[in-house]
């Protein structure tokens, strides 16, 4: 069974068409690579499948999402009470800035018990045993400290690493990472990567990873779909789409790859180095 599979997928604006007739699925323990230039369509994919695209946008067709065992859940169909099961429990998202993406005015710790109070009812010590666990997968120092800390309070890389806790908390079937590294220099966007795919490896899990770089999607998907102006231009295998491309736009993006990979291994091999 799929745990994801979009048939169809078209959503419009008052402006016009936003996204046009996408289809694509994902098996567990898939990773699907949705790369584009902005305002090619990957983000408002992302909140469809989260059921949170904006009421400004309409979507038709269909989103089906499942944790592989149950009857998939049509999210552009369900309704709310529906959508709040499967969010954080099914599927998760880790956005682009954690700043906005968690609250400002509670700490880390609590944000990371919502997720695991709601859908794996812990409470008391089991609670907040959970909660460092999760702070300790995604290889965060001291997490009591970070657990009680406010996001202002803690640097990009803890912010980031702590959104990522927090989607991860319940072990969802999929996880949509929306560039969940643009935001960071290039030597924690390498840490980053390299958490998200030993984490992903260890549970998994299937993953939609949404990016403009190409060389970025390349070091944690094996399968990519390349949008511009809310059409797919090209899709397959990462290895066909590097070796073989066929349309204009993804060979500007594989040139630039080859670019922007050199700095991460740069940034890698010195971050080997001060350790």
């Amino acid at each position: 069974m799929n745990i994801l599979e979009i048939k169809n997928l078209e959503i419009t604006s008052n402006n016009g068409l936003v996204l046009n007739d996408l289809s694509l699925s994902i098996k567990a323990g898939e990773r699907l690579g949705l790369i584009g230039e902005s305002g090619s369509g990957k983000s408002v994919t992302a909140l469809t499948v989260m059921g949170l695209l904006p009421s400004s946008l309409t979507a038709k067709g269909q989103v089906l999402v499942s944790n592989g065992e149950s009857e998939p859940i049509d999210v552009i169909l369900a309704q709310e009470g529906s959508l709040n099961k499967i969010r954080g429990d099914v599927v998760s998202i880790v956005f682009q800035e954690p700043l906005t993406a968690l609250d400002p005015l509670m700490r880390i710790g609590k944000q990371i018990e919502e997720p695991l109070r709601r859908h794996q009812r812990l409470r008391g010590a089991d609670l907040s045993d959970a909660v460092i666990a999760t702070l300790e997968e995604v290889k965060i120092n001291n997490p009591a400290r970070i657990a009680n800390a406010f996001p202002h309070e803690i640097s990009g890389g803890e912010r980031q690493r702590a959104a990522i806790a927090m989607a991860l908390a319940c072990q969802p079937a999929l996880l949509i990472a929306d560039e969940p590294t643009t935001a960071l220099d290039v030597t924690v966007q390498a840490e980053i990567l390299e958490l998200l795919d030993s984490v992903v490896a260890r549970h998994n899990m299937s993953m939609l990873f949404i990016s403009h770089d190409l060389a970025v999607v390349a070091r944690i998907t094996n399968s990519v779909m390349v949008l511009k102006d809310g059409e797919v231009v090209e899709a397959g295998s990462l290895h066909d789409i590097l070796q073989f491309q066929t349309n204009s736009y993804t060979r500007e993006l594989v040139a630039s790859a080859r670019q922007l990979d050199d700095a991460l291994n740069l940034s890698s091999l010195r971050a080997e180095h001060d350790k």
